[in-house]
Protein backbone atom coordinates (compact mmCIF):
# COMPACT_ATOMS: atom_id res chain seq x y z
CA UNK A 1 0.00 0.00 0.00
CA UNK A 2 2.88 2.64 0.60
CA UNK A 3 4.04 2.44 -2.92
CA UNK A 4 0.77 4.46 -3.78
CA UNK A 5 0.69 8.21 -3.41
CA UNK A 6 -2.41 9.45 -1.34
CA UNK A 7 -4.27 10.78 -5.23
CA UNK A 8 -3.47 7.76 -6.58
CA UNK A 9 -5.00 5.53 -3.74
CA UNK A 10 -7.86 8.12 -3.64
CA UNK A 11 -8.51 7.84 -7.28
CA UNK A 12 -8.57 3.76 -7.55
CA UNK A 13 -10.99 4.19 -4.38
CA UNK A 14 -13.49 6.16 -6.37
CA UNK A 15 -13.28 4.16 -9.21
CA UNK A 16 -13.48 0.76 -7.46
CA UNK A 17 -16.75 2.69 -5.60
CA UNK A 18 -18.28 3.72 -8.49
CA UNK A 19 -18.16 0.48 -10.35
CA UNK A 20 -19.46 -1.37 -7.20
CA UNK A 21 -22.50 0.72 -7.04
CA UNK A 22 -23.38 0.83 -11.43
CA UNK A 23 -25.11 -2.83 -10.47
CA UNK A 24 -27.28 -1.26 -7.77
CA UNK A 25 -28.22 1.81 -9.82
CA UNK A 26 -29.25 -0.95 -12.93
CA UNK A 27 -31.52 -2.85 -10.06
CA UNK A 28 -33.31 -0.25 -8.19
CA UNK A 29 -36.01 0.96 -10.60
CA UNK A 30 -37.02 -2.40 -11.34
CA UNK A 31 -36.17 -4.68 -8.23
CA UNK A 32 -39.70 -4.08 -6.19
CA UNK A 33 -42.10 -4.07 -10.08
CA UNK A 34 -40.01 -7.17 -11.07
CA UNK A 35 -41.12 -8.88 -7.44
CA UNK A 36 -44.59 -8.07 -8.01
CA UNK A 37 -44.41 -9.10 -12.18
CA UNK A 38 -43.74 -12.33 -10.99
CA UNK A 39 -46.28 -12.96 -8.09
CA UNK A 40 -44.94 -11.61 -5.10
CA UNK A 41 -46.86 -9.84 -2.58
CA UNK A 42 -45.93 -6.98 -0.41
CA UNK A 43 -45.53 -9.20 2.55
CA UNK A 44 -43.59 -11.81 0.57
CA UNK A 45 -41.06 -9.40 -0.05
CA UNK A 46 -40.77 -8.22 3.56
CA UNK A 47 -40.15 -12.03 4.13
CA UNK A 48 -37.52 -12.29 1.07
CA UNK A 49 -35.77 -9.31 2.32
CA UNK A 50 -35.70 -11.09 6.09
CA UNK A 51 -32.57 -13.57 4.57
CA UNK A 52 -30.54 -10.92 3.56
CA UNK A 53 -30.67 -8.92 7.30
CA UNK A 54 -30.55 -12.24 9.33
CA UNK A 55 -27.28 -13.79 7.19
CA UNK A 56 -25.69 -10.27 7.84
CA UNK A 57 -26.72 -10.23 11.21
CA UNK A 58 -24.84 -13.71 11.41
CA UNK A 59 -21.99 -13.43 9.22
CA UNK A 60 -20.74 -8.95 9.44
CA UNK A 61 -18.70 -9.57 12.78
CA UNK A 62 -17.20 -12.57 11.53
CA UNK A 63 -16.45 -11.64 7.70
CA UNK A 64 -15.35 -8.19 9.34
CA UNK A 65 -12.37 -9.91 11.46
CA UNK A 66 -11.41 -12.02 8.48
CA UNK A 67 -10.90 -8.71 6.39
CA UNK A 68 -8.97 -7.30 9.20
CA UNK A 69 -6.84 -10.38 9.43
CA UNK A 70 -6.85 -11.97 6.27
CA UNK A 71 -6.86 -8.58 3.92
CA UNK A 72 -9.72 -6.67 2.61
CA UNK A 73 -8.51 -7.99 -1.52
CA UNK A 74 -9.77 -11.34 -0.96
CA UNK A 75 -12.85 -10.68 0.88
CA UNK A 76 -13.87 -7.76 -1.50
CA UNK A 77 -13.01 -10.91 -4.44
CA UNK A 78 -14.82 -13.42 -3.15
CA UNK A 79 -17.75 -10.39 -2.34
CA UNK A 80 -17.55 -9.40 -6.05
CA UNK A 81 -18.51 -13.82 -6.89
CA UNK A 82 -21.59 -13.63 -5.15
CA UNK A 83 -23.02 -10.90 -6.39
CA UNK A 84 -22.67 -12.41 -9.69
CA UNK A 85 -24.54 -15.20 -8.25
CA UNK A 86 -27.46 -13.05 -6.76
CA UNK A 87 -27.73 -11.66 -10.06
CA UNK A 88 -27.63 -14.27 -12.35
CA UNK A 89 -30.53 -16.15 -9.66
CA UNK A 90 -32.78 -12.84 -9.49
CA UNK A 91 -33.29 -12.82 -13.27
CA UNK A 92 -34.58 -15.80 -13.27
CA UNK A 93 -36.36 -16.34 -10.37
CA UNK A 94 -40.15 -17.08 -10.42
CA UNK A 95 -41.25 -18.00 -7.29
CA UNK A 96 -41.19 -16.65 -3.71
CA UNK A 97 -38.43 -19.31 -1.92
CA UNK A 98 -36.08 -18.40 -5.22
CA UNK A 99 -36.16 -14.90 -4.36
CA UNK A 100 -35.62 -15.93 -0.51
CA UNK A 101 -32.64 -17.60 -1.93
CA UNK A 102 -31.59 -14.39 -4.00
CA UNK A 103 -31.90 -12.04 -1.08
CA UNK A 104 -29.73 -15.13 1.25
CA UNK A 105 -26.90 -15.28 -1.52
CA UNK A 106 -27.19 -11.20 -0.80
CA UNK A 107 -26.58 -11.27 2.89
CA UNK A 108 -23.51 -13.36 2.45
CA UNK A 109 -22.26 -10.81 -0.29
CA UNK A 110 -23.17 -7.51 1.74
CA UNK A 111 -21.66 -9.14 4.85
CA UNK A 112 -18.38 -9.92 2.57
CA UNK A 113 -18.92 -6.24 0.95
CA UNK A 114 -19.31 -4.14 4.32
CA UNK A 115 -16.14 -2.00 4.62
CA UNK A 116 -12.93 -3.58 2.93
CA UNK A 117 -12.69 -0.96 0.39
CA UNK A 118 -13.61 2.19 2.51
CA UNK A 119 -10.96 0.52 5.44
CA UNK A 120 -8.37 -0.05 2.87
CA UNK A 121 -8.44 3.25 1.47
CA UNK A 122 -8.53 5.24 4.91
CA UNK A 123 -5.23 2.53 5.56
CA UNK A 124 -3.66 2.87 2.47
CA UNK A 125 -4.14 6.87 2.61
CA UNK A 126 -2.34 6.77 6.10
CA UNK A 127 0.29 4.54 4.85
CA UNK A 128 1.32 6.93 1.97
CA UNK A 129 0.87 10.13 4.63
CA UNK A 130 0.19 9.84 8.22
CA UNK A 131 -0.87 13.16 7.99
CA UNK A 132 -2.76 12.97 5.62
CA UNK A 133 -6.91 14.12 6.09
CA UNK A 134 -9.40 11.22 4.76
CA UNK A 135 -12.47 12.85 5.36
CA UNK A 136 -12.70 14.63 2.07
CA UNK A 137 -12.13 11.38 -0.03
CA UNK A 138 -15.13 9.92 1.99
CA UNK A 139 -17.33 12.74 0.86
CA UNK A 140 -16.27 12.10 -2.64
CA UNK A 141 -16.74 8.71 -2.74
CA UNK A 142 -20.48 9.28 -1.73
CA UNK A 143 -20.29 11.82 -4.74
CA UNK A 144 -19.00 8.99 -6.93
CA UNK A 145 -21.42 6.21 -5.76
CA UNK A 146 -24.39 8.43 -6.14
CA UNK A 147 -23.08 9.46 -10.10
CA UNK A 148 -22.63 5.93 -10.67
CA UNK A 149 -26.12 4.78 -8.69
CA UNK A 150 -27.51 7.67 -10.78
CA UNK A 151 -26.18 6.53 -14.10
CA UNK A 152 -27.55 2.92 -13.79
CA UNK A 153 -30.89 4.28 -12.38
CA UNK A 154 -30.98 6.41 -15.78
CA UNK A 155 -30.28 3.62 -18.14
CA UNK A 156 -32.63 1.37 -16.52
CA UNK A 157 -35.39 3.20 -17.04
CA UNK A 158 -34.49 3.59 -20.71
CA UNK A 159 -33.95 -0.37 -21.47
CA UNK A 160 -37.84 -0.54 -19.21
CA UNK A 161 -38.62 2.56 -21.91
CA UNK A 162 -37.62 0.54 -24.85
CA UNK A 163 -40.11 -2.48 -24.21
CA UNK A 164 -39.01 -6.56 -24.11
CA UNK A 165 -36.83 -8.15 -26.02
CA UNK A 166 -37.61 -11.12 -27.12
CA UNK A 167 -38.60 -13.35 -24.42
CA UNK A 168 -37.19 -11.18 -22.09
CA UNK A 169 -39.54 -8.78 -20.15
CA UNK A 170 -38.75 -5.57 -20.03
CA UNK A 171 -38.32 -5.21 -16.41
CA UNK A 172 -35.87 -8.12 -16.72
CA UNK A 173 -33.18 -6.48 -19.48
CA UNK A 174 -31.56 -4.13 -16.32
CA UNK A 175 -30.83 -7.03 -14.87
CA UNK A 176 -28.86 -8.43 -17.48
CA UNK A 177 -27.21 -5.82 -17.70
CA UNK A 178 -26.06 -5.54 -14.22
CA UNK A 179 -24.80 -8.79 -14.45
CA UNK A 180 -22.17 -7.58 -16.99
CA UNK A 181 -21.52 -4.44 -14.73
CA UNK A 182 -20.95 -6.64 -12.18
CA UNK A 183 -18.32 -9.06 -13.84
CA UNK A 184 -16.41 -5.83 -14.92
CA UNK A 185 -16.49 -4.38 -11.41
CA UNK A 186 -15.02 -7.46 -10.24
CA UNK A 187 -12.46 -7.18 -13.30
CA UNK A 188 -11.34 -3.86 -11.68
CA UNK A 189 -11.03 -4.82 -8.50
CA UNK A 190 -8.52 -7.77 -9.52
CA UNK A 191 -6.41 -4.94 -11.13
CA UNK A 192 -6.47 -1.55 -8.74
CA UNK A 193 -6.92 -3.27 -5.52
CA UNK A 194 -2.95 -4.02 -4.69
CA UNK A 195 -2.73 -4.53 -0.61
CA UNK A 196 0.10 -5.65 1.40
CA UNK A 197 0.08 -8.70 3.52
CA UNK A 198 2.79 -10.85 5.92
CA UNK A 199 1.76 -13.77 4.23
CA UNK A 200 -0.33 -15.54 1.84
CA UNK A 201 -2.19 -18.72 0.41
CA UNK A 202 -3.83 -21.59 2.84
CA UNK A 203 -0.68 -19.69 5.67
CA UNK A 204 -2.34 -16.72 5.65
CA UNK A 205 -6.07 -18.40 5.69
CA UNK A 206 -5.23 -20.71 9.01
CA UNK A 207 -3.85 -17.51 10.36
CA UNK A 208 -6.59 -15.11 9.79
CA UNK A 209 -8.95 -18.44 11.23
CA UNK A 210 -6.66 -17.91 14.37
CA UNK A 211 -6.90 -14.02 14.56
CA UNK A 212 -10.31 -13.25 13.17
CA UNK A 213 -11.91 -13.77 16.93
CA UNK A 214 -9.37 -11.54 18.16
CA UNK A 215 -10.03 -8.76 15.85
CA UNK A 216 -14.12 -9.01 16.51
CA UNK A 217 -13.26 -9.27 20.44
CA UNK A 218 -11.35 -6.18 20.19
CA UNK A 219 -13.73 -4.75 18.57
CA UNK A 220 -16.80 -5.45 20.12
CA UNK A 221 -15.00 -4.37 23.26
CA UNK A 222 -13.85 -1.38 22.07
CA UNK A 223 -18.25 -0.56 21.44
CA UNK A 224 -18.35 -1.88 25.25
CA UNK A 225 -15.73 1.08 26.62
CA UNK A 226 -17.08 3.84 23.76
CA UNK A 227 -19.99 5.52 24.52
CA UNK A 228 -19.75 7.41 21.28
CA UNK A 229 -19.01 4.51 19.38
CA UNK A 230 -22.37 2.95 20.87
CA UNK A 231 -24.33 5.68 19.93
CA UNK A 232 -23.19 5.97 16.34
CA UNK A 233 -23.92 1.84 15.95
CA UNK A 234 -27.12 2.30 17.62
CA UNK A 235 -27.96 5.31 14.63
CA UNK A 236 -28.15 2.41 12.15
CA UNK A 237 -30.43 0.41 13.98
CA UNK A 238 -32.91 3.14 13.38
CA UNK A 239 -31.77 4.42 9.75
CA UNK A 240 -31.68 0.79 8.58
CA UNK A 241 -35.73 0.65 9.14
CA UNK A 242 -36.42 3.50 7.77
CA UNK A 243 -34.93 2.85 4.58
CA UNK A 244 -37.39 1.04 3.62
CA UNK A 245 -39.64 3.68 3.14
CA UNK A 246 -37.29 4.89 0.02
CA UNK A 247 -35.74 2.03 -0.80
CA UNK A 248 -38.69 -0.05 -0.91
CA UNK A 249 -42.05 1.59 -1.21
CA UNK A 250 -40.77 4.68 -2.85
CA UNK A 251 -42.04 2.38 -6.06
CA UNK A 252 -45.09 1.29 -5.04
CA UNK A 253 -46.18 4.62 -3.54
CA UNK A 254 -45.30 6.09 -7.41
CA UNK A 255 -46.76 3.05 -8.63
CA UNK A 256 -49.65 3.76 -6.81
CA UNK A 257 -50.13 7.37 -7.85
CA UNK A 258 -49.50 6.89 -11.45
CA UNK A 259 -51.48 4.08 -11.51
CA UNK A 260 -49.41 1.90 -14.15
CA UNK A 261 -46.75 0.06 -12.64
CA UNK A 262 -45.14 -0.13 -16.23
CA UNK A 263 -45.12 3.36 -16.50
CA UNK A 264 -43.66 4.40 -13.11
CA UNK A 265 -41.31 1.78 -13.28
CA UNK A 266 -40.14 4.04 -16.95
CA UNK A 267 -40.55 7.20 -14.67
CA UNK A 268 -38.69 5.70 -12.04
CA UNK A 269 -35.37 5.23 -14.09
CA UNK A 270 -34.63 8.94 -14.70
CA UNK A 271 -36.61 9.62 -10.87
CA UNK A 272 -33.90 7.78 -9.24
CA UNK A 273 -30.92 9.04 -11.22
CA UNK A 274 -31.61 12.51 -10.49
CA UNK A 275 -32.03 11.43 -6.67
CA UNK A 276 -28.67 9.84 -6.72
CA UNK A 277 -27.60 13.06 -8.35
CA UNK A 278 -29.05 14.59 -5.41
CA UNK A 279 -27.20 12.27 -3.44
CA UNK A 280 -23.93 13.14 -4.82
CA UNK A 281 -24.40 16.71 -4.37
CA UNK A 282 -25.31 16.43 -0.98
CA UNK A 283 -21.98 14.65 -0.03
CA UNK A 284 -19.97 16.94 -1.92
CA UNK A 285 -21.85 19.34 0.18
CA UNK A 286 -20.13 17.44 3.40
CA UNK A 287 -16.87 19.51 3.70
CA UNK A 288 -19.18 22.52 3.96
CA UNK A 289 -21.37 20.79 6.65
CA UNK A 290 -18.03 19.95 8.67
CA UNK A 291 -16.88 23.53 8.47
CA UNK A 292 -20.62 25.15 9.36
CA UNK A 293 -21.97 22.97 11.43
CA UNK A 294 -19.90 20.31 12.94
CA UNK A 295 -19.97 16.18 11.72
CA UNK A 296 -22.21 15.40 14.94
CA UNK A 297 -24.43 18.82 14.71
CA UNK A 298 -24.75 18.05 10.77
CA UNK A 299 -25.86 14.85 11.18
CA UNK A 300 -28.44 15.03 14.13
CA UNK A 301 -30.40 17.87 12.13
CA UNK A 302 -30.22 15.67 8.61
CA UNK A 303 -31.88 13.03 9.96
CA UNK A 304 -34.69 15.16 11.27
CA UNK A 305 -34.57 16.38 7.79
CA UNK A 306 -34.67 13.02 5.86
CA UNK A 307 -37.64 12.33 8.03
CA UNK A 308 -39.64 14.99 7.03
CA UNK A 309 -38.88 14.61 3.40
CA UNK A 310 -40.22 10.97 4.04
CA UNK A 311 -43.36 12.28 5.35
CA UNK A 312 -43.91 14.12 2.31
CA UNK A 313 -43.03 11.29 0.13
CA UNK A 314 -46.11 9.32 1.78
CA UNK A 315 -48.58 12.38 1.99
CA UNK A 316 -47.87 14.91 -0.84
CA UNK A 317 -50.53 14.19 -3.86
CA UNK A 318 -50.07 13.81 -7.59
CA UNK A 319 -46.59 12.04 -8.80
CA UNK A 320 -44.62 15.37 -8.80
CA UNK A 321 -45.11 16.03 -5.03
CA UNK A 322 -43.80 13.15 -4.32
CA UNK A 323 -40.67 12.52 -6.77
CA UNK A 324 -39.78 16.58 -5.42
CA UNK A 325 -39.64 14.95 -1.93
CA UNK A 326 -37.95 11.85 -3.42
CA UNK A 327 -35.43 14.08 -4.37
CA UNK A 328 -34.68 16.14 -1.02
CA UNK A 329 -34.71 12.71 0.63
CA UNK A 330 -31.57 11.48 -1.68
CA UNK A 331 -29.82 15.06 -1.12
CA UNK A 332 -30.11 14.36 2.94
CA UNK A 333 -28.94 10.39 2.39
CA UNK A 334 -25.58 11.68 0.31
CA UNK A 335 -24.43 14.10 2.84
CA UNK A 336 -25.66 12.04 5.90
CA UNK A 337 -23.39 8.83 4.90
CA UNK A 338 -19.98 10.31 4.84
CA UNK A 339 -20.86 12.48 7.94
CA UNK A 340 -21.15 9.08 9.82
CA UNK A 341 -18.13 7.22 8.17
CA UNK A 342 -15.88 10.33 9.58
CA UNK A 343 -17.30 9.98 13.12
CA UNK A 344 -16.71 6.24 12.98
CA UNK A 345 -13.25 6.13 11.77
CA UNK A 346 -12.64 8.85 14.66
CA UNK A 347 -13.23 6.31 17.12
CA UNK A 348 -11.16 3.48 16.35
CA UNK A 349 -7.45 2.61 15.03
CA UNK A 350 -6.63 0.76 11.81
CA UNK A 351 -6.08 -2.84 12.97
CA UNK A 352 -9.65 -3.05 13.38
CA UNK A 353 -11.13 -0.63 11.12
CA UNK A 354 -12.87 -2.93 9.09
CA UNK A 355 -14.23 -5.23 12.53
CA UNK A 356 -15.79 -1.58 13.65
CA UNK A 357 -17.50 -0.64 10.25
CA UNK A 358 -18.89 -3.99 10.28
CA UNK A 359 -20.54 -3.65 13.57
CA UNK A 360 -22.09 -1.02 12.31
CA UNK A 361 -23.40 -2.18 9.11
CA UNK A 362 -24.55 -5.27 11.17
CA UNK A 363 -26.77 -3.26 13.47
CA UNK A 364 -28.24 -1.85 9.93
CA UNK A 365 -29.35 -4.81 8.14
CA UNK A 366 -31.81 -6.23 10.94
CA UNK A 367 -33.27 -3.15 11.65
CA UNK A 368 -33.93 -2.99 7.73
CA UNK A 369 -35.04 -6.60 8.01
CA UNK A 370 -37.19 -5.38 10.55
CA UNK A 371 -38.35 -2.91 8.68
CA UNK A 372 -39.25 -4.34 5.85
CA UNK A 373 -41.58 -6.90 7.71
CA UNK A 374 -43.29 -4.26 9.93
CA UNK A 375 -43.65 -1.37 7.37
CA UNK A 376 -45.03 -3.80 4.42
CA UNK A 377 -47.25 -5.25 6.29
CA UNK A 378 -48.76 -1.54 7.65
CA UNK A 379 -48.69 -1.05 4.38
CA UNK A 380 -50.64 -4.11 3.23
CA UNK A 381 -53.13 -3.68 6.31
CA UNK A 382 -53.85 0.07 5.93
CA UNK A 383 -51.91 1.88 3.25
CA UNK A 384 -48.30 2.73 1.72
CA UNK A 385 -48.64 6.80 3.19
CA UNK A 386 -49.15 5.30 6.56
CA UNK A 387 -45.98 3.05 6.24
CA UNK A 388 -43.97 5.87 4.89
CA UNK A 389 -45.25 8.15 8.00
CA UNK A 390 -44.16 5.47 10.30
CA UNK A 391 -40.97 5.14 8.63
CA UNK A 392 -40.17 8.81 8.94
CA UNK A 393 -40.78 9.53 12.75
CA UNK A 394 -38.25 6.24 13.13
CA UNK A 395 -35.96 7.80 11.09
CA UNK A 396 -35.72 11.14 12.94
CA UNK A 397 -35.74 9.37 16.32
CA UNK A 398 -32.16 8.89 15.55
CA UNK A 399 -31.32 11.88 15.94
CA UNK A 400 -30.13 12.33 19.55
CA UNK A 401 -28.13 9.69 18.97
CA UNK A 402 -25.48 12.05 17.79
CA UNK A 403 -25.26 13.98 21.05
CA UNK A 404 -21.84 11.83 22.71
CA UNK A 405 -19.72 12.18 19.69
CA UNK A 406 -20.73 15.71 19.38
CA UNK A 407 -19.95 16.25 23.29
CA UNK A 408 -16.75 13.94 22.36
CA UNK A 409 -15.59 16.57 19.81
CA UNK A 410 -15.94 19.65 22.18
CA UNK A 411 -13.62 17.91 24.69
CA UNK A 412 -11.07 16.76 22.36
CA UNK A 413 -11.26 20.62 20.85
CA UNK A 414 -10.55 22.34 24.40
CA UNK A 415 -8.37 19.67 25.22
CA UNK A 416 -6.23 20.58 22.33
CA UNK A 417 -6.75 24.89 22.75
CA UNK A 418 -3.43 26.23 24.68
CA UNK A 419 -3.95 26.97 28.39
CA UNK A 420 -2.94 31.03 28.60
CA UNK A 421 0.51 31.23 30.59
CA UNK A 422 -0.48 34.16 33.31
CA UNK A 423 1.68 37.11 32.81
CA UNK A 424 3.77 38.25 36.03
CA UNK A 425 2.11 41.76 37.23
CA UNK A 426 5.70 43.44 36.56
CA UNK A 427 5.86 42.33 33.15
CA UNK A 428 2.58 43.53 31.99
Amino acid sequence: MSALTVRQVRRRYLTLYGLRWLPTGLMIPVMILLMQERGLSLPQMGLAFTAQGLLVLALELPTGGFADALGRRPMLIAAGLLNLVSLSLFAVADSFWLFFLVYAVQGIYRALDSGPLESWYVDATLAADPQAGYEKGLGYGGAVSGAAIGAGALLSGGLVALGPIGPVSALTVPVLVAIVAQAVALVALLVLLVEERPATGSAALRASVVEAPRMIRQAVGLLRRSRVLLALVAVELFWGFGMITFESLLPVRLAEVIRDPERAAALLGPASSAAWLASAAGAALTPLLLRWFGAAPAAALLRIVQGVTVVGMGLLAGPVGVLVAYLACYAVHGASNPLHSALLHRQVDGPYRTSVLSLNSMVAQPGASLGGVVLTAIAAATSVSTAMVVGAIVLAVAAPLYLPAWRAGRRQKSAAEPTPVPVPAGDR
